[in-house]
């Protein structure tokens, strides 16, 4: 058995023994099925992480385990239940502090974060299956935020401010400044970011 996984066993263990923490958490994410429907988008932010890490677990354990083990999971998880039911019980069990996540960005399913240091999401909507890094900025301007498409993955230090519109199936190389709409399908790079290759459509 590798370090890995026994480094995984043990925060399992730990999450296991201090489950009682998150009990306010778990009600807040089966009630939400039959509120706001937000249940559903939780899992598949759960599941998509699950694939990334190659942790195998049942929906309740795993979310167990990120709530505990993540703190960038938790500010994932704080957004999707709302403003009002993360003050409630944020407090205690607080997210990442430079993770920032505006209240109004409206995010699809399947938002995916690897260790996002000294990143903010400001953006007017983001769609399905999402994907960052540490050092991201979706900022606005005087004209508005941006919007991102579906599948879209940010590299390092990536910059979007204002009213940008990335398409689906884009992919943006690290250390770029996006200052122009990016189209569908394609991989951009650069300061200005500008696209240097056209990728077959995703069905």
């Amino acid at each position: 058995m590798n370090k890995l996984k026994i480094r995984d066993i043990l925060r399992f263990v730990s999450s296991v023994i201090f489950c009682w923490l998150y009990l306010p958490h778990f009600f807040c994410y089966y009630v939400s099925e039959y509120f706001t429907g937000h249940k559903a988008i939780i899992y598949s932010d759960i599941q998509r992480i699950s694939r990334q890490i190659q942790i195998s677990l049942p929906d309740f354990l795993m979310l167990l385990y990120l709530l505990h083990n993540n703190r960038y999971f938790r500010t994932v998880f704080y957004h999707r239940i709302g403003p009002i039911a993360s003050l409630i019980i944020g407090w205690y069990r607080p997210g990442d502090k430079y993770f920032q996540i505006s209240t109004s960005t409206k995010i699809g399913k399947g938002f995916l974060i690897a260790h996002p240091y000294a990143t903010v999401i400001n953006a007017e909507f983001i769609g399905d299956n999402f994907s960052c890094i540490h050092c991201t900025t979706l900022g606005a301007k005087e004209n508005g935020r941006p919007t991102i498409g579906n599948n879209v993955t940010l590299g390092a230090s990536v910059t979007i401010i204002g009213n940008i519109h990335i398409g689906d199936n884009v992919t943006i190389g690290a250390g770029s400044v996006v200052v122009k709409d990016i189209p569908d399908n394609c991989i951009a790079v650069g300061n200005p970011a500008r696209v240097i290759r056209f990728e077959k459509k995703i069905e």
